[in-house]
């Protein structure tokens, strides 16, 4: 798991006072963040609003895809997608790395968003990003908290999140001041059990889809639809934590390629900015 700042913060810690009030703040509370809170507070009390909606404005589409397929199949997608700026996320610091890097060599414009560089390249990649030296920023959950970017149109969730709350986080990028956004999602079979409680809270299932010209080999991507109990999102909030005594926290041009939107429309392309097909490196997954 990326935990971002936390060595960071670790090394604020030690400059605070013994005794002290703290309040911890998160938009989303997975597993890991939980355990981090109670080791940085002593006794907190719980504060937490209702599980925020996704935007009404944003279209949701899963990929079936396998894990070897992925690479291939995300440089196929935004070769075929006109979109504006896209964020991409992955579950790993590595796997965001070397798939910038595949990105890169495939001629786009791309940046790595991650845990492990420094604090002067994460911030060079967010201002190239919101200024469109970028048009691709590849990213982890954590590192890539608190960007706030109007022009994103897509988000791709190369790697399923683990969460609900998670996933509401990642697309939260796109579909901002009610523009219109996508999420994408290449999905494997282990992803289902998260998929049936992401449909459930958008109250539908979600598109399977079939990704055009694309060559799947011997894999079939029609995949069964799971029907669940589906119910209406709830209302908008935040969550945090709180501790009385605690004792130990531009806008871009966007690129244009020729074909169809997404959603079928036979709108007019702009110009062609993305590279033609090229042979994307070896990535080490």
């Amino acid at each position: 798991c990326d935990m971002g700042f936390f060595p960071d913060v670790r090394k604020i810690l030690k400059y605070l006072p013994h005794q002290k009030q703290t309040l911890f703040f998160a938009a989303t509370m997975p597993q890991e963040i939980r355990e981090l809170s109670a080791d940085l507070l002593d006794h907190p009390e719980l504060v937490q609003m209702d599980r925020i909606a996704p935007a009404k404005t944003v279209s949701h589409a899963l990929y079936p895809t396998t894990g070897k397929m992925k690479k291939r199949m995300v440089i196929h997608l935004l070769k075929q997608t006109r979109t504006g700026q896209v964020m991409v996320f992955t579950r790993t610091k590595r796997r965001a790395r070397f798939l910038a890097a595949d990105l890169e060599n495939s001629g786009f414009k791309v940046a790595p968003l991650q845990g492990n560089m420094s604090q002067n390249k994460r911030q060079q990649a967010i201002d190239g990003f919101r200024k469109g030296k970028y048009d691709i920023l590849v990213a982890t959950d954590i590192a890539s908290r608190g960007i706030d970017v109007s022009e994103v149109t897509h988000v791709i969730n190369y790697d399923m999140p683990q969460t609900v709350d998670s996933y509401i986080h990642r697309i939260g990028r796109t579909g901002r001041a009610l523009n219109v956004g996508e999420a994408f999602t290449l999905s494997v079979d282990e992803d289902e059990p998260v998929i049936q409680k992401v449909e459930r809270l958008l109250g539908q299932l979600i598109e399977r889809r079939r990704l055009d010209d694309f060559d799947y080999g011997g894999f079939s991507p029609n995949a069964k639809k799971i029907a669940a109990p589906l119910h209406k999102p709830r209302s908008t909030g935040h969550k945090s934590h709180s501790n009385q005594n605690n004792n130990r926290h531009g806008r871009a041009n966007p690129r244009r390629v020729k074909g169809s939107y997404s959603d079928g429309s036979n709108r007019q392309a702009g110009k062609t900015r993305n590279p033609e097909d090229t042979k994307s490196s070896k990535n080490n997954n």
